[in-house]
């Protein structure tokens, strides 16, 4: 037996430790698994996903059966992503103004129902093209109710460091479902047809289903009344167009979706016809796609640390982009499985690292409606180029549309040189909590209103460019939480006043605007405030917009100092 070895002084020296260690990237990539809620709603989604995708293998085959215009099949892509835009704006709201999981219960009961339908309209073979792409269509639907208030849902279940290694999860766990379901997909298509398809993706809803039923979720009360669904709506948007970020991140989404697509929506053309293979091929390369991404899923989490978010997107679409074109040029079933592998890593990477972006960009009470408009130009544009590619395939040919698509995505990095991707937002969107609603003299109700409001600063003219810097700051806070008709006014006669003026449609509206304000906004309003001159605070008027109706006397609305 070998004697120890001995170090300089002749002791003998430790033995080394061969314990194994496992690996950091390990412990950051499954860190979220370790939350029994989201291991246990990740698994329900995985079987979930799995019928789904089953579901459109079957459907995508069939549509070749039923019709040989390629238009046609690649509308089956479209018809299964347009709700994606069509409906994203109101289940976005939806997801920010009720019980997320009843809304994803709703969703989720719609699907099976439908899927079940669409199951017994196959089994009497009742099906045509357009009936078809009618059930996809409505399928479609019910999932884009459902994806903002999941997504939403890992901010209920996850502090915000952990989002980014939770969103890359779920994206790991549809494509671990995308590498095997669309092969065993084939296989079933092929050896029983598409209404066996059709049955497993009926039955996979059970188990969300379940899940979601049993979920205790914790909701918080809300201190004021639901709003209205339409000014949720424009909520939103506005929140969206005040946010510079999150217009960019939705463009990158929207110009992704519209190339990148044509790999997935010509598919089953490339197999069908131009590699003269069968529906297990299909599932085969659909499979090749799912592995690709799975090993995108596995890297993301370190490669944001390497590299910033705008360098890692048009890395994607660089390579995205070539493998297209080498898919319109290669007529080998090997070259077109390895060009759907690069896509699938492209694909993961792309938008988990947009979805993160979004929702680290966003604060709790408007993530559902970000997600959803960010999801509405993603799965708009995939919806517009199935389409679009479909139709180009049809007048001139497959590899032409592919090519094509390939040579738009590599023009589409230019963008980025323009409109850099943001790195991810580390501003503090908890809410900032300083306003405290004021006592009035006027009896008024929540629906009162317009509510006008007035804040007057005394500035020295030193410091007149510093606070014009900050006022515009201001103006974008004050717009994008609610605020209408804003102005900043210069007293003619006293050149050191500035009122800021804005108007809000009612007294709640007032209040939940004030609660929206965050941390991260607190600072603009501490130096306005450092910049006012004098003793006493800057005075705030509230006031309530009246008729001229000597009927309906309107007692004089009381001064509040506080901002």
């Amino acid at each position: 037996m070998l004697a120890a070895p001995r170090n300089s002084r002749g002791a003998r020296a430790p033995a080394p430790d061969v314990t194994w260690r496992r690996p950091a990237l390990l412990d950051t990539t499954f860190a979220p698994f370790r939350n029994r809620t989201y291991f246990a709603f990740w698994s329900a989604v995985l079987v979930s996903n799995f019928g789904g995708l089953i579901q459109m293998v079957g459907a995508g085959w069939l549509m070749t059966s039923l019709t040989d215009s390629p238009s046609m099949v690649a509308l089956v892509q479209a018809s299964n992503t347009l709700p994606m835009m069509v409906f994203m704006l109101f289940a976005g709201a939806a997801a920010d103004m009720f019980d997320r999981r009843k809304v994803m219960l709703t969703a989720q009961i719609f699907m099976f129902t439908i899927s079940a339908l669409l199951l017994g309209f196959a089994a009497a073979g009742l099906l045509s093209p357009w009936t078809l792409l009618l059930f996809t269509f409505l399928i479609g639907s019910g999932n884009a109710l459902n994806n903002p208030s999941w997504q939403a849902s890992m901010g209920d279940i996850f502090p915000r460091e952990e989002l980014p290694a939770a969103v890359a999860m779920n994206a790991m766990g549809f494509n671990m479902t995308r590498s095997v379901a669309p092969a065993i997909g084939g296989v079933i298509v092929a050896a029983f047809g598409a209404v066996a398809a059709f049955a497993v993706n009926t039955f996979s809803y059970l188990f969300i289903i379940t899940f979601l039923f049993r979920w205790k979720r914790e909701v918080e009360p809300r201190a004021l009344d639901r709003e209205q669904l339409t000014r949720a709506i424009s909520a939103g948007i506005r929140y969206a167009l005040m946010s510079p970020n999150i217009y960019r991140v939705g463009l990158r989404g929207f110009l992704f979706g519209v190339t990148a697509v044509a790999m997935l929506a010509l598919l089953p053309l490339v197999v069908r016809f131009k590699l003269g293979q069968t529906a297990d091929v299909y599932g085969l390369m659909l499979g090749a796609f799912g592995v690709g991404a799975v090993a995108g899923a596995l890297t993301s989490v370190s490669l944001r640390e390497a590299l910033r978010n705008e360098y890692i997107v048009r890395g994607t679409f660089a390579l995205n982009g070539l493998a297209l074109v080498t898919m319109g040029l290669a007529d080998t079933v090997w070259m077109t499985g390895l060009c759907l592998m690069v896509s699938g890593a492209c694909w993961v990477q792309t938008m988990s690292l947009l979805n993160v972006s979004v929702q680290l960009a966003s604060p709790r009470w408007v993530v559902g409606r970000t997600l959803g408009m960010h999801q509405m130009g993603a799965f708009g544009g995939m919806a517009l180029g199935s389409w679009l590619w479909g139709t180009v395939a049809e007048g001139a040919s497959l590899d032409t549309a592919l090519v094509c698509a390939g040579v738009l995505m590599l023009s589409a990095i230019a963008v980025g040189f323009l409109l850099p991707l943001p790195d991810f937002n580390t501003e503090d969107l908890a809410p900032l909590d300083r306003f405290r609603e004021p006592e009035l003299a006027l009896g008024i109700s929540g629906r009162s209103g317009p509510v006008r409001v007035q804040v007057t600063y005394r500035i020295a003219e030193a410091d007149r460019i510093t606070f014009l810097t900050l006022m515009a700051q201001r103006r974008r806070i004050r717009m994008r939480d609610g605020a209408q008709r804003w102005a900043l006014l210069r007293d003619l006669q006293a050149p050191e006043c500035w009122t800021e003026s804005y108007q809000v449609p009612t007294w709640t509206e007032y209040l939940r605007h004030n609660q929206r304000r965050t941390r991260s906004d607190g600072p603009v309003a501490d130096e306005i405030r450092a910049l006012h001159r004098g003793d006493a605070p800057p005075e705030v008027h509230r006031w309530i917009e009246r008729q001229p109706d000597p009927n309906m006397p309107d007692p004089p609305v009381r001064l509040h100092p506080e901002i």
